[in-house]
């Protein structure tokens, strides 16, 4: 009889989906919006900008949503024990304000769960775009710059993006079911795939909570009340190492993360999509990576690739280990997630 203490040998159900599978069954993950819908949700923005009230603040009660709240509830379902991933397509957001785009964007969130802090600073909206910042600084945010990612989880139960505008060329979003991935290591590797139980430094990039070292020692994968959850970000796994006191990977453990990246970037395993204006994305962070292809930007700096960001903590979501209060500060189900400083002040900059 196996102890529940360990994972099985194989996991199963709609979270461990096959990229080209998915590919071929959009119906599992794309949403297009109605007109009756997107008339919702602008009645609703419309309602809370009358309140005179800052974007960072908005609560589901404030943005009424009788008829569509209903399918966000659902939502709320699909990515906790659904395949993970929701985008929501057709939201005229190229005849919006940005103030109108944030608020639609910061509604529906509120209506999902509870918005978290990005960065220090506490901005609950965070922008996705290329700022010029270099990606061989190891105090940069990836997103910060046009540069390829790398498949990785937020700190946070929920991403969301809303894309207001795309690149020139390239920016696609790309997924993987983290399940999948323990699948397939599990019947290939299983002695490399028990190296990714145990801790591992990752960098925080200068964001660091008061009394807490420059990084955190969180293992990629985590099996805990039933559920493998996962905390992945490789760039920032490879430049903890310029901390002394963080303890270096062996041979082992980084064929274990090569390993893992080989899979991550199987064609066959992965989901690739182009968000196009007023889509909007949401992926669960605890099943699934996420990625993003490098681009080429417009010469013109209006018509450059622009999306939202939300964090959010889902209510009656799965607990999560000890280990992930390094990150999170608590684990306070419907309450965690975000980065928070001694100087963070939550609210929503517009720009």
């Amino acid at each position: 009889m196996r102890n529940e203490n360990t994972p099985p040998a194989e996991i199963t159900g709609p979270a461990a989906w096959i990229g080209s599978e998915m590919m071929q069954a959009p119906e599992r993950w794309l949403v297009h919006l109605t007109s009756e819908q997107i008339a919702e949700l602008e009645a609703a923005a419309q309602h809370y900008l009358s309140l005179g009230k800052d974007v960072g603040e908005i609560t589901a009660e404030e943005f009424p949503l009788p008829k569509f709240g209903n399918h966000l509830k659902q939502l709320q379902e699909k990515l906790r024990t659904g395949c993970g991933v929701e985008v929501m397509r057709g939201l005229p957001v190229t005849g919006y304000t940005q103030e109108m785009a944030a608020t639609i964007f910061c509604g529906i969130g509120a209506h999902i769960g509870r918005a978290r802090s990005q960065n220090a600073k506490g901005h609950i909206l965070g922008h996705v775009r290329d700022t010029g910042a270099s990606s061989q600084d190891p105090n940069t945010r990836i997103y910060l710059t046009s540069s390829r990612q790398s498949f990785h989880t937020d700190s946070s139960d929920v991403v969301g993006l809303l894309c207001l505008r795309d690149a020139m060329e390239g920016g696609l979003s790309m997924l993987v079911s983290a399940l999948t991935i323990y699948n397939r290591m599990r019947k290939q590797r299983p002695d490399l795939l028990e190296k990714l139980f145990e801790p591992i430094a990752t960098d925080r990039r200068g964001e660091i909570p008061e009394g807490a070292e420059p990084y955190m020692n969180i293992p990629v994968l985590n099996w805990y009340n039933g559920k493998l959850t996962v905390f992945y970000q490789r760039q920032y796994i490879n430049s903890a190492k310029r901390f002394s006191s963080a303890k270096k990977p062996d041979e082992m453990h980084i064929e274990a993360l090569d390993m893992f990246d080989a899979l991550a970037n199987d064609p066959d395993l992965y989901l690739q999509m182009q968000l196009e204006p007023g889509d909007m994305q949401f992926v669960y962070n605890h099943s699934q990576l996420h990625d993003r292809t490098g681009f080429t930007d417009w010469p013109d700096p209006k018509q450059r690739r622009h999306l939202f960001r939300l964090w959010l903590s889902l209510p009656d979501d799965r607990a999560l280990p000890e280990c992930f209060k390094e990150r999170y500060g608590s684990i306070e189900i419907g309450n965690r997630g975000g980065i928070i400083t001694k100087e963070t002040r939550l609210h929503a900059p517009l720009d």
